[in-house]
């Protein structure tokens, strides 16, 4: 983790209320949250704002949410990675980043707050 008061979680989810409700649930539960909207927002953002985490939707128009977190750890090495998805299309995403590299850990959609809390505490 860096040297932040709370640490930083990027949230990235293409559906804009799943986005927002956990960067919501975040900030009341100790995290510095911020939500994004798609892939390369997400790496810009991330570049601007060094999180400590970033928790990504897998499929997303214009970037998945696999191939901005492979951008994301090539600049932010110590920004960890929890990537969560509800489409079958994230194992095919998942094995050609295995491919080339990188493992992520998944979690299945709808993701639930305090899962995703418990789940936290291992990684941050």
């Amino acid at each position: 983790m860096q040297n932040h008061a709370r640490p930083r979680v990027l949230v990235a989810d293409d559906e804009r209320v799943i986005a927002d409700t956990l960067a919501i649930i975040l900030g009341k539960n100790g995290f510095d949250a911020i939500a994004v909207y798609d892939g390369e927002e997400a790496v810009n953002k991330a570049r601007l704002w060094n999180p400590d985490l970033l928790i990504s939707d897998v499929v997303m128009p214009r970037l998945s949410g696999v191939d901005a977190a492979i951008r994301i750890r090539a600049e932010l090495v110590s920004c960890r990675v929890l990537l969560f998805s509800g489409m079958a299309a994230t194992s095919d995403l998942l094995r050609d980043a295995r491919i080339r590299g990188h493992e992520f850990e998944v979690i299945s959609k709808p993701v639930q707050p305090e899962a995703l809390l418990e789940r936290l505490e291992v990684l941050v």
